[in-house]
């Protein structure tokens, strides 16, 4: 195994243990048997540092072990839902990074994957969940919490871009 393949599968499995911590400390309950919180962040620092398909891993196995800890009839559809969202994100920021910018291409990644959060966790609730159309009432919490996860994934990026540490993953 080369250097870089352990350093990203280290920094994988530590960004898995963040979406697991993120989601779980700072929780905010909805009234739709969920909760918003600083997963999102996570899931979207996940894609951008680390790429498609680590990102993906450590977003969709951390996401779902906070969900196997609380809520665990969600932790299926969560680790499709979070790997989705991390390949989408990380996707996005690759292709357009360099032409658009990196906050340009961290808005319209983070926006993209957190459509798929919120359309992914409808179609979830309502059809695996059996929760029909009453699911539609988790919509409102799912897009303030994608909100707060793009505005704090890019403002944590920022700290982490200036101070070189991304340089070095």
């Amino acid at each position: 195994m080369t250097d870089m393949k352990l350093r990203k599968l280290v920094l994988a499995a530590l960004f898995a243990a963040l979406c697991t911590v993120m989601t779980m400390v700072i929780q905010v309950p909805s009234p739709m048997q969920g909760y918003v919180n600083l997963g999102d962040c996570a899931v979207l620092l996940s894609a951008w540092v680390l790429g498609p398909w680590y990102g993906g891993a450590a977003a969709g196995l951390g996401s779902m072990l906070a969900d196997l800890l609380s809520y665990p009839h969600y932790a299926p559809g969560t680790l499709v839902i979070k790997f989705t969202m991390a390949v989408a994100a990380a996707y996005i920021f690759e292709a357009m990074r360099e032409r658009s910018g990196k906050l340009a291409a961290q808005l319209i990644g983070g926006a993209a994957a957190e459509i798929i959060m919120v359309l992914g966790y409808f179609g979830y609730a309502s059809l695996w969940l059996g929760k029909g159309l009453a699911a539609a009432a988790s919509i409102p919490g799912n897009l303030v919490q994608g909100v707060f996860g793009i505005a704090a994934g890019i403002a944590v990026y920022a700290v982490l871009d200036r101070s070189h540490v991304l340089a070095r993953a």
